[in-house]
């Protein structure tokens, strides 16, 4: 399982980014995402999406960091822009055990970056979270999160003019 941990969200300033940092990881194959501050709007906002469009990702918010990083039995991986190159760290991965990717919102403590099994760049300039975990959960599922189906109410089909949908509500 691929599990998203969001440190630092701050509501009035992130509640954008932390919600394209969910819907990333659901997109791109994670299977659930924890928040430590409480937000029901942003719960709201991915249940919802999971109901129209599919998919069985989860997410819970208000959740104690420390425990989870703490209590986690499997491999730890934060993104930042001063870890190790992602080309190098990558293939160093297990994929046999459960996954927990931090994404951090402000700047993350110091000892996240101790208690992380992997402290991964992608690039070192500064740039989006959001951005950053496209690119590792695609590196990571080898790609397989572009074939993945949702069995939504709403699929979306890819056409190079115009939009094609499919409501399966009925």
């Amino acid at each position: 399982m691929i599990n998203i941990l969001r440190i630092g969200h701050r509501i009035s300033r992130d509640k954008r980014i932390t919600t394209h940092v969910a819907l990333v990881a659901r997109a791109f194959g994670a299977d659930k995402i924890f928040i430590d501050t409480v937000d029901k709007k942003i719960e709201e906002t991915i249940r919802s999406t999971c109901d129209r469009f599919g998919g069985n990702f989860a997410i819970e918010t208000g959740v104690d960091k420390k425990k989870i990083i703490k209590n986690w039995d499997g491999t730890i991986v934060h993104l930042t822009m001063y870890g190790d190159e992602l080309e190098k760290s990558i293939n160093k991965i297990d994929k046999k055990k459960d996954l927990l990717v931090i994404v951090g919102a402000e700047k993350v403590p110091p000892h996240i970056y101790e208690m992380a099994d992997f402290n991964i760049s992608i690039g070192n300039q500064p740039h989006s979270e959001v951005a950053a975990l496209a690119i590792f959960l695609d590196r990571y599922t080898d790609g397989k999160w572009q074939k993945k189906k949702f069995n939504g109410k709403i699929e979306i089909l890819p056409c190079d003019k115009g939009k094609k949908v499919i409501s399966k509500d009925k």
